[in-house]
């Protein structure tokens, strides 16, 4: 896969639930999901307390699998495994782009995976460590 702007597919728009210690619980829109994620800063929502931005979480290894549906386990806590299509990568930073039922999650690969090695389209399964965080767009 070159590179291949995702962008616009892996912002998502959710409610800022709550907000401490470096962390936030986003609720997903038209799902149960309540991602607890780290931040760097205060995130500030909007006026109906929405905030927009990108997921990002370090992927232990990243499996190609034939069959299944596209989630993040579990909806309530930390992302500790997604499952979804690959819809882009960067070469250069080592991320795949993958659409996960209601919300997308930019995963980087540990090595020796690289992002070339996957293709827009395929269905794959990874564990999250621990930190996964929300990048608010600006």
């Amino acid at each position: 896969m070159g590179d291949t702007a995702a962008s616009d597919r892996t912002a998502v728009t959710g409610r800022l639930l709550t907000q401490q210690n470096g962390m936030i619980v986003l609720g997903v829109p038209a799902s149960d999901y309540q991602l607890h994620l780290m931040v760097d800063h205060e995130v500030e929502p909007d006026a109906t307390g929405r905030v927009t931005g990108t997921i990002h979480g370090e992927a232990k290894r990243v499996d190609v699998i034939e069959a299944g549906g596209r989630f993040i386990e579990p909806v309530i806590g930390r992302p500790r495994r997604v499952q979804g299509r690959v819809i882009g990568g960067d070469l250069d930073t080592n991320t795949l782009a993958v659409h996960a039922g209601g919300a997308a999650v930019v995963a980087t690969l540990m090595p020796p995976q690289k992002t070339a090695d996957f293709a827009i389209g395929q269905l794959v399964a990874f564990d999250v460590a621990r930190g996964a965080a929300f990048k608010p767009t600006s």
